[in-house]
């Protein structure tokens, strides 16, 4: 029966038991249908289908997005996915998917569906504000004019939750042009003119509570709003506070009078932005004595903007001192030194500004204190850059350290800067710094809070919108390799993890490479070919003992496989390699059985043999060799080596106090070699010492009647005696047998 036969049969049974809603019968009928026909989107959507309604979230959503792969086109799989995310509670990614699903109805021309969809997302998770927009023109060009000014006005509340008032009012104008007498809409323009909130429809604010009450925030960093802030960064902010500290100093008196004259002109003239005149008064204040903090702080800073780093230094290091300064004034000192092209102190000012900011918004001591260490572990990471290298890095501090939203970036940066450093160390971080950029920070700080969320869709999304703009930063690759584990495409994750490698050895950064190649080892103990790598990286770099240990393994791999001619040449290089770089014994005799091993499994038992004995040259106490060894000789007839390798190795049993492993060495022994006349002496011996006597009689006598079979009288005749000194019951018949041995 060909498989298109099979398929078709296996879709009509799995459409009946759908039908019945036996769901059970249903998934098993579809998956027959999806073997037969792997590349068929049907029989994937209709399976996925039937997990749904079996609460088989999990299993259902990976089918789907299966689907989705076999079908792009289709808004079905998509529409599906977001519905199984939507019921998982993963709210924000179901909304965007709903949002996808919508792009594919509209590219069907279905602008019914498109909207549906478009709605749904916006129900499931807020600020979706480019949604409502394209809401709000959908129902316009539809005449639904309510609803479009429903959206607008959604649009306003959510730029004015963001502060952005002019984009406010001009959805709010979008609306009142459609209905001019509007009253929602003109109670909030004048809401919005007046300063004021705006109050949003009944229905949607319901929906809006239970959206902020049943969804997480995965960008909330626990710290609240950090408030507006200085465009110019920390030194605007700092230069605010100067001069309000500045009139607070003047108007207090204790001064002297030339001073203030001159401490006053300046700030009028900075007031009216004359900062050439200002930083000339600023300085015939300071001429005439006076060495306020405030004063320093906004004559270095106009100098550092004015073109005069060089002058500007003295004064900012006077005014760095100052706690609510300090900030501003340690970045007014790296920008100095940025500007002299002097990056190694820019870096560190720069750093420090950082830190300080950053540590004045710490919610606890604790958390004060783990900043400390991150910004150290930052500044030991820069420590001995090249200029080059250091000037693009201050590049990306000055950037970071301005604009409208310096302070909400500070943190999300600090927390990737960590991140780095902890996974890929000083190099890594480095490497963010170099080859980044503020926008890349943010999309990895996305990225980061994506996977955190379980959100793995999304995060993949913003990884390859990362990798569009910064193709060669190879932290977002390690990301992506990270999603798909998570995702349980493991092959896949590899694949990934071992290009990264790659190309970490491509630029001569062998050390990552080889972490990421061991963590990959551990995912894919059995991958020769990653193995090899490692070996290969390893000896390049002289770390000798890690390549032993990883020719090791390499050779266990081969012999799981069944590679036994690679496993043995493997093993042997293994020795050879422990050999020249001195390794210790253990290492050697733990090859050696490995080898040994091998000639067992390959039935060659001379080789063993023979290896069996070196480890007794390197380890004359090694249990597992004389063991084996005692087998060995036993199956080639030779007993007096055998016998030899026994007592050595009971001997070892006795010193370490293993009586029960003698006895159970020695009754195995006996059932395998039962007319071994020594193996049945020794535990007759053990017997009587432990006190097992009739245990004992009975070796014993096997013993007599195997001494007697051999013409050893004299032999039988000691046996016998040792069995009536026990007063066996029948004690007689032995003193009898012993009174003819002795005729005879």
């Amino acid at each position: 029966m060909s498989n298109l036969v099979q398929y078709q049969q296996h879709m009509e049974a799995g459409d009946s038991a759908a039908w019945d809603h036996d769901w059970q019968a249903a998934i098993e009928a579809y998956s027959k249908a999806v073997q037969a026909k792997p590349d068929d989107a049907d029989a994937h959507i209709n399976l996925g289908l039937a997990l749904l309604n079996d609460s088989q979230l999990d299993y259902a959503l990976k089918v789907y997005r299966r689907a989705h792969q076999l079908a792009p086109n289709d808004p079905v799989p998509l529409e599906r996915t977001a519905d199984v995310l939507e019921r998982m509670g993963q709210l924000k990614e179901a909304a965007q998917q709903y949002i996808k699903v919508a792009e594919a109805y509209l590219t069907q021309k279905d602008i019914h569906k498109a909207i549906s969809n478009w709605e749904h997302a916006t129900s499931l998770t807020q600020g979706l504000v480019s949604i409502h927009a394209r809401l709000a023109q959908a129902y316009e060009r539809l005449e639904r004019n309510e609803e479009a000014i429903r959206e607008y006005l959604m649009m306003a509340y959510n730029f004015k939750k963001g502060n952005e008032i002019d984009k406010a009012i001009k959805a709010v104008e979008r609306a009142l042009k459609l209905d001019n007498k509007h009253a929602q809409s003109l109670n909030a323009y004048r809401a919005l003119k007046a300063g004021g909130d705006i109050v949003l429809p009944a229905d949607y604010i319901n929906r809006q509570r239970k959206v902020e009450e049943d969804s997480f925030d995965m960008f909330d960093d626990g710290r609240g709003d950090v408030g507006e802030a200085n465009p110019l960064g920390p030194i605007g902010e700092a230069v605010d506070e100067a001069l309000a500290m500045l009139g607070e100093s003047l108007f207090s008196g204790g001064l002297d009078g030339g001073a203030v004259m001159f401490a006053v002109q300046g700030m009028e003239s900075q007031n009216r932005e004359d900062y050439a005149q200002a930083i000339a008064s600023y300085q015939e204040a300071a001429k005439a004595g006076m060495r306020h903090p405030s004063l320093k702080m906004n004559l270095g800073a106009l100098m550092v903007m004015g073109g005069q780093p060089k002058e500007a230094l003295p004064h900012l290091m006077e005014a760095v001192n100052d706690r609510k300064l300090s900030p501003g004034a340690l970045h007014a000192l790296g920008l100095g030194y940025y500007k002299l092209k002097q990056h190694k102190e820019a870096s560190s000012f720069l750093i420090q500004s950082l830190q300080a900011v950053d540590t004045s918004l710490a919610s606890s001591s604790e958390e004060e204190s783990a900043l400390r260490g991150v910004y150290q572990s930052l500044l030991t990471a820069l420590d001995g850059r090249a200029p080059d290298s250091l000037a693009l890095i201050n590049e990306r501090f000055v950037a970071l350290l301005s604009g409208k939203d310096w302070k909400q970036r500070i943190p999300e940066t600090r927390r990737h800067l960590d991140e780095t450093f902890k996974d890929e160390g000083g190099e890594g971080l480095v490497d963010f710094l170099v080859t980044g950029s503020d926008d890349l920070t943010t999309i990895v700080t996305t990225i980061d809070r994506y996977i955190r969320g379980g959100l793995y869709t999304l995060a993949m999304d913003a990884a390859h919108y990362a990798i569009e703009k910064s193709p060669y930063y190879l932290p977002v690759h390690v990301r992506m390799a990270e999603i798909m584990m998570k995702e349980g495409r493991i092959r896949q994750a590899i694949m990934k993890y071992n290009v990264i490698a790659s190309s970490y050895m491509v630029r001569d950064e062998n050390d990552r490479a080889a972490t990421i190649l061991q963590e990959v080892l551990e995912l894919a103990p059995l991958d020769v070919e990653i193995r090899l790598n490692l070996i290969g990286l390893l000896e390049s770099e002289e770390r000798s003992e890690e390549a032993l240990e990883n020719y090791i393994h390499l050779a266990e791999t081969y012999q799981q496989l069944g590679d036994f001619d690679r496993a043995s040449e493997t093993f042997q290089a293994s020795e050879r390699l422990a050999r020249r770089i001195n390794a210790t014994s253990d290492k050697i005799v733990r090859i050696k059985h490995f080898i040994a091993d091998i000639h067992q499994l390959r039935l060659n038992t001379r080789g063993a043999q023979k290896i069996y004995e070196e480890v007794l040259e390197v380890s004359p106490s090694d249990e597992k060799a004389l063991r084996a060894l005692v087998d060995i000789y036993y199956t080639q007839g030779n007993q007096v080596e055998a016998i030899k390798r026994l007592d050595a190795l009971l001997g070892l049993y006795a010193k370490e106090g293993k009586i029960n492993k003698i006895t159970g060495m020695l009754e195995e022994l006996v059932q395998i070699n039962p007319n071994d006349a020594a193996v049945r002496q020794r535990l007759a011996s053990i017997y009587r010492k432990k006190g097992q006597e009739k245990e004992a009689i009975k070796q014993l006598d096997a013993l007599g009647e195997l001494q007697l079979d051999a013409g050893l009288t004299a032999e039988a005749a000691k046996t016998i005696r040792q069995i009536i000194a026990m007063n066996p019951p029948n004690v007689d018949d032995y003193k009898k047998l012993l009174s003819q041995l002795g005729g005879a």
